[in-house]
């Protein structure tokens, strides 16, 4: 399927690794510019790199390390395209969830740090991207969320809260008319497991937590998934990029779920 997309211009946060990653190489595949952001240069600088070497020299790929958390670092992001000022065509916000741990333990502070990051810096680049995109009749927006959205971790309250208000404050914004009829979606993604860094840091530090080795517990995880494996960061990508195409102009608000069936529910 020809999604309808090469050309445009992409940006991709958490870009290096993981569910990032594989947005930002679905997008490139598909012919589309993009600006890969992340915060430890070395490993952008490789992954930007890597991904120049597969789709050669039709496409765009740039790589911007910063800390997009800050006004400052929003900036480098809206000075690295092509065109002045904020001309995105698709945006996929990512962040690295907050540390698990007991709410017993967190101050005011590590609240803000969460929201700061899984919450408030999404919407701050909604804000100064969906206006130029209804302007210009194309835009894509894909918040990378979590399955805890719907079916919340105990040990995950910063990550369960931060992203909860996102997906509510999105769920109001994309249905507005003046974005909706010109072509404008904005939707979230909800990650289960998938075979990440992070997925591998929380496993860790549960495991050390249970007195329990990293490799039994990785493998009862794998094992609780009704598809018996973790979820790859290419096919999360692939799902992103549909999300983006053309074909997906009348998708909007929704909050996609790929965690291999994991989630109970009905609805």
């Amino acid at each position: 399927m020809d999604l309808g997309i090469a050309g445009k211009w992409a940006l991709v946060g958490g870009a290096s690794k993981g569910l990032g990653w594989g947005c930002a190489r679905a997008l490139a595949l598909e012919g589309v510019h993009v600006v890969m952001v992340a915060r430890g240069e070395q490993a952008l600088q490789a992954s930007v790199a890597r991904l120049r070497a597969e789709v050669g020299d039709k496409v765009q790929v740039l790589g911007v390390p910063t800390d997009i958390t800050t006004a400052e670092g929003r900036q480098a992001i809206w000075d690295a395209t092509h065109a002045p000022g904020k001309d995105y065509d698709i945006v996929v916000t990512n962040a690295g969830g907050p540390p698990a741990g007991d709410f017993r333990e967190w101050t005011r502070e590590t609240w803000v740090q969460a929201l700061d990051a899984n919450m408030l810096t999404p919407i701050e680049l909604i804000k100064s991207t969906v206006d130029g995109m209804a302007a210009r009749g194309f835009g894509r927006i894909v918040n990378i969320t979590s399955a805890a959205v719907k079916a919340p971790y105990e040990s995950l309250g910063l990550s369960n809260g931060a992203r909860a208000g996102l997906t509510g404050f999105v769920a109001g914004l994309a249905r507005q008319p003046r974005l909706a009829s010109c072509n404008v979606t904005i939707n979230n993604l909800l990650p289960g497991p998938f075979d990440t860094d992070r997925l591998r840091s929380n496993t860790t530090a549960v495991a050390e937590r249970a007195g329990q080795t990293f490799e039994a517990l990785w493998e009862q995880r794998r094992l609780s998934n009704p598809t018996r494996r973790f979820g790859d960061p290419a096919e999360f990508g692939a799902a992103c990029a549909f999300l983006c195409s053309v074909h997906a102009g009348y998708m909007t608000g929704q909050n996609v779920m790929l965690d291999g069936g994991a989630y109970p529910g009905t609805f």
